[in-house]
């Protein structure tokens, strides 16, 4: 079974991180590099909820034009 945490392209991993910082900042999750286990489950789902959120607002973005 493959990993959910990898990427079709390796070199994005180091963009897909620091996104995801971002959006835990953003949304005041204490966030860290390395381990986060003591985060609540609500916490992790809003970061990845907000990443989505954000990546296809990104791409309707683009497809319009704007």
């Amino acid at each position: 079974m493959k990993n959910s945490n990898t990427t079709s392209v390796p070199e994005a991993k180091d963009a897909m991180n620091k996104f995801k910082m971002e959006v835990a900042n953003e949304l005041g999750v204490n966030l860290k590099q390395g381990y986060n286990g003591d985060l609540t489950s609500r916490e992790s789902g809003s970061i990845g909820g907000e990443m989505v959120r954000q990546m296809i607002q990104r791409q309707e973005q683009q497809m319009s034009g704007k």
